[in-house]
């Protein structure tokens, strides 16, 4: 069986790094496309961006973080092409107006503030810590996340805020994706919790629920092993 093409969507502030453990992996099973949103400032802009890098036909979809907000936003703009899709520590909802909402916003343009002033490194130091499981914080997967929060720049860091904060609601979505999907969250993913995963696996009516073991956010970097055994499985599921 031919490799499909498996088109992969990093999250803030990441790039192909996220991915790479499973690129390497999967390379019997998908044709591997990794999304670069250059300076798109919606999730939507980012979602056609990303369509205009895959080949023609369908794809298999797979976001992370932000970029699982930006693959239902694929599967919202292309439902034609997208035969497959997978949900890793992420989101659905749009900002809570209020606030909650107000905090958010608060606490997002300060580390962007840090970035402007003090440099993109520094803003990791100040938002990488939450990002993965306790046990490897300012260890060498730590460092990983560091240098690849560094190869990014303080314009799109605001550009990614902007999309983030005006987000789209994707609620009213989940009940109607009919593809098989993948819902995958580190156990101790403090930034996109379980609880979240939870919610969006009992609504998505193809959905499998895949709990990664001794990890955070950064779960595809963090216990790779684990994550590219979920993706294997979702990769050969019925469509």
């Amino acid at each position: 069986m031919s490799a499909q093409p498996l088109l992969l969507l990093p999250g803030l502030l990441c790039d192909a790094a996220v991915w790479e453990p499973q690129i390497a992996a999967l390379g019997d099973q998908a044709a591997c496309i990794v999304a670069d949103y250059g300076s798109a400032s919606s999730i939507t802009e980012m979602a056609q961006v990303a369509l205009s890098l895959a080949p023609a036909g369908p794809l298999a979809v797979a976001g992370h973080s932000m970029g699982g907000r930006v693959a239902l936003e694929v599967i919202r703009l292309a439902p034609e092409r997208v035969t497959r899709l997978a949900l890793m520590d992420t989101g659905y909802q749009a900002l809570v107006p209020g606030f909650v909402g107000e905090g958010e916003k608060k606490g997002r343009y300060a580390l962007l503030d840090t970035a402007r002033s003090q440099g993109m490194r520094a803003l990791g130091l100040k938002w990488a810590p939450g990002m993965v499981h306790p046990s490897r914080v300012n260890g060498p997967l730590f460092e990983a996340v560091l240098q690849m929060i560094e190869r990014k720049t303080p314009e799109i860091f605001a550009a990614q805020i902007h999309a983030l904060i005006n987000r789209p609601d994707a609620s009213g979505q989940l009940a109607g994706i009919a593809v098989p999907t993948l819902v995958l969250c580190g156990r101790d993913d403090s930034w996109s919790p379980l609880s979240r995963h939870e919610e969006m696996h009992a609504v998505l009516p193809r959905s499998t629920l895949s709990v990664i073991e001794n990890s955070g956010h950064m779960s595809t970097m963090e216990e790779p092993e684990q994550v590219t055994a979920a993706m294997k499985a979702w990769l050969v599921a019925p469509v």
